[in-house]
């Protein structure tokens, strides 16, 4: 993982980090921090469809799972954004989210002798957005996660870290009669492209032609990793689906017709064991070492 040139990673720009990961100042109504729509124990996502914002206004897209996001060349279901230290200001400015100004949220962490404190210790300067943006993103480059049972058996040579089930499970996954891993590859089971899945043949929501205002982006969105994926839930870009079962389903059936529909997402004809194993592969990605790691707790 590269950390940028003036934000490498120390203890005290990760304890900044972290402290304003659970602060609700970041928020216009104080009622939430980044932690609440991205839960540590879920994976750093949420286990609602749509996340609250502000004053309790609806979210608009699923939050995502924030495992190994240091490693993603973008960020947002788009891509429009090339770094986590510029991505921290999206939630912060959103009308949906957080709905607030970072001058603001700087001035008033000036007011708080121990910020101050941190930030000098941190960053050689007070509270302001660099200052901000840097320490979130510093505290994010490590929330990485790597030990789940697939990874003892691929990687660490326990080769009884699978069960039958699962193996099945994990062949299927890497085989041609599924194609999983033609977008869903790589340590990080995404191949960070922009696909459409066929969830519906009239989308509400315009996906990456947003950022491109191309047409030939119209409802495409950054394919998510699936590490952790058992804990993540729902699923889909506007969490419609609630379970893995929905989502095996919907690629068995091969989704809806669209013009920019993956021509990978077609019927499977896959039988019940195979969905059952397919599910069980799923959930070996993982990772309980992780999501109960000490160091993600809220300090009192």
């Amino acid at each position: 993982m590269i950390m940028p040139a003036g934000n490498e990673l120390t203890k005290a720009r990760w304890e900044l980090g972290k402290r304003l990961f659970y602060d609700k100042v970041l928020a216009i109504d104080k009622s939430i921090s980044c932690a609440s729509c991205h839960k540590p124990t879920l994976s750093f996502a949420d286990n609602r469809a749509l996340s609250p914002g502000a004053f309790n206004r609806p979210g608009v897209r699923n939050a995502p799972s924030l495992a190994n996001v240091g490693y993603h060349p973008y960020l947002l279901r788009e891509g429009s954004v090339p770094s986590l230290e510029m991505q921290v200001l999206v939630p912060i400015q959103e009308h949906n989210e957080f709905n607030h100004n970072i001058v603001d949220i700087a001035a008033e962490l000036q007011l708080d002798t121990s910020y101050v404190a941190m930030s000098w210790e941190a960053y050689n300067r007070a509270p302001d957005g660099f200052v901000i943006t840097r320490a979130l993103a510093n505290f994010q480059r490590t929330i990485i996660s790597g030990n789940s049972k697939y990874d003892q058996y691929s990687f660490q040579g326990n080769h009884s870290a699978l069960d039958g089930l699962e193996k099945n499970g994990m062949n299927l996954f890497f085989s041609s009669k599924t194609n999983c891993s033609s977008c869903h590859g790589g340590f990080n089971f995404t191949n960070y492209s922009f696909e459409n899945n066929g969830l519906d043949s009239v989308y509400a929501d315009n996906g990456r032609q947003r950022f491109t205002n191309d047409p030939a982006d119209e409802s495409l969105f950054k394919v998510p990793s699936l590490r952790n994926v058992s804990l993540t839930a729902p699923y889909m870009h506007d969490g419609r689906f609630t379970t893995l079962e929905e989502v095996i389903e919907h690629y068995n059936d091969g989704g809806e017709n669209h013009r920019n529909k993956s021509n990978l997402v077609k019927p499977l004809n896959l039988t019940e064991a195979e969905k059952s194993e397919l599910r069980a592969f799923l959930i070996s990605l993982t990772d309980h070492e992780f999501v109960n790691d000490h160091r993600w707790k809220k300090k009192d």
